[in-house]
């Protein structure tokens, strides 16, 4: 029998209205898929919907929980929900679509921003829509796979560069993120002291982003400042950007740790 968790709240404050039907949502699907002994799947989640997932991940019985973005490291992610009972093979209805200029010798300078806000003007759903990853001057979109068709009709110009729009294999994606070592002492290994650490601000000043609700350690909202990560732990920053902690490498004789960060840029 499925375990139905109660509304679970954010441990900083009261989930909004929006949360609490999501939260809802995910657990309807979590029951369809033991009901019917099917793989149900969300859309793609934003840091905050993979949180309210962490949070209620527990709560089932009888369903595993996977997730994937169509590749590694991927930002946004679906959740499929799989009951202990299926017995065959399934695949996450994710699609990749290679997005190129018509000419590129003409092509703007294309940021991730204007690639979003094509598609938005497509009324696409943002949660129909995975991570748009740049490379050069293409980018590589993944998509829910019932919308991949429409996406290569219709998205032919973005800004003021005509566009193609093509399925290609998730596989063809070697993305590596663009990666910036940062060593630096801290006092102690809080969630404050890596954040200014990463973003070369104050401590006081990040505190409003922790305790706002905006900073997120390996897909889990974080509201303490004293936090303490572990080593390999990815942090997101809703509006200043992500890192890893990689760990201490060496301790002062004054009681200072020497860390090393990897920040995407």
């Amino acid at each position: 029998m499925l375990l139905m968790y109660p509304l679970l709240r954010r441990s900083s404050d009261a989930m909004t209205k929006e949360e609490e039907v999501f939260q809802r949502h995910l657990l309807d699907l979590a029951d369809l898929a033991w009901q019917r002994t099917i793989v149900t799947f969300s859309d793609f989640l934003n840091l905050n919907e993979q949180n309210i997932y962490h949070n209620i991940q527990q709560g089932f019985s009888g369903i595993q929980t996977k997730t994937f973005g169509g590749y590694v490291s991927a930002e946004r992610q679906m959740v499929a929900f799989i009951p202990d009972a299926l017995s065959y093979e399934y695949e996450f209805p994710i699609s990749c679509l290679k997005i190129s200029p018509l000419n590129a010798r003409f092509s703007e300078e294309l940021s991730h921003r204007d690639y979003l806000g094509a598609l938005m003007n497509l009324g696409i759903d943002r949660g129909k829509l995975g991570d748009i990853v740049l490379q050069g001057q293409e980018a590589y979109l993944f998509c829910e796979t019932k919308i991949a068709e429409y996406l290569m009709k219709e998205l032919t110009r973005i800004r003021h560069t005509t566009v193609t729009c093509q399925s290609c294999s998730c596989e063809e994606v070697h993305y590596e993120p663009r990666l910036q070592v940062i060593t630096g002492s801290v006092t102690s290994v809080r969630l404050d002291a890596l954040l200014s650490l990463a973003f070369r601000t104050s401590r006081s000043s990040l505190t409003g982003l922790i305790e706002g609700g905006k900073t997120f350690v390996n897909g889990r909202l974080i509201t303490s400042n004293g936090y303490h990560p572990k080593e390999g732990d990815l942090v997101s920053v809703r509006g200043y950007g992500r890192f890893r902690y990689c760990g201490i490498h060496s301790e002062s004789k004054k009681g200072r740790f020497f860390v090393t960060l990897e920040k995407y840029v």
